[in-house]
């Protein structure tokens, strides 16, 4: 047991990250299984995402889900699956109707600009 405090300190921040990059570990292989028992465009974009989700937190490099993420596109190819359409979720915005123009004067503007200011002419000194 440490007893310098920041050993203390990092021994207990170490802890919580090796439990927090299990818990991901865990998450992608789970997602992996899933695929392999039930190949599925649902199923492979999970294992995909979670891939993504580890390179995003610096648990794995991206190459090697790169790797990964190409192993689980060439099963999900050979088993037949066709990947789901990206069918992203747009809110319709509600169009806003316009109050009836009414017969209001257009506003004007009445400053009107000013002329750049003009620099003072240099002085001519005779010798």
């Amino acid at each position: 047991m440490p007893i310098i405090k920041s050993a203390i300190k990092r021994m207990k921040q170490t802890i919580k990250r090796r439990e927090r990059n299990v818990g991901i570990k865990k998450d992608i292989k789970a997602a992996n299984k899933a695929f392999a028992a039930k190949p599925a465009a649902d199923t492979a974009a999970k294992a995909q995402s979670e891939l993504d989700k580890a390179v995003k937190k610096g648990l794995i490099k991206k190459n090697t889900a790169a790797r990964r993420k190409a192993a689980i596109a060439k099963q999900a190819k050979e088993a037949g699956v066709k990947p789901a359409a990206a069918a992203k979720k747009v809110a319709a915005k509600p169009v806003a109707k316009k109050a009836p123009a009414t017969k209001a004067a257009p506003k004007k503007t009445t400053a009107a600009k000013k002329p750049a200011a003009k620099k003072p002419a240099a002085k001519k000194t005779d010798k």
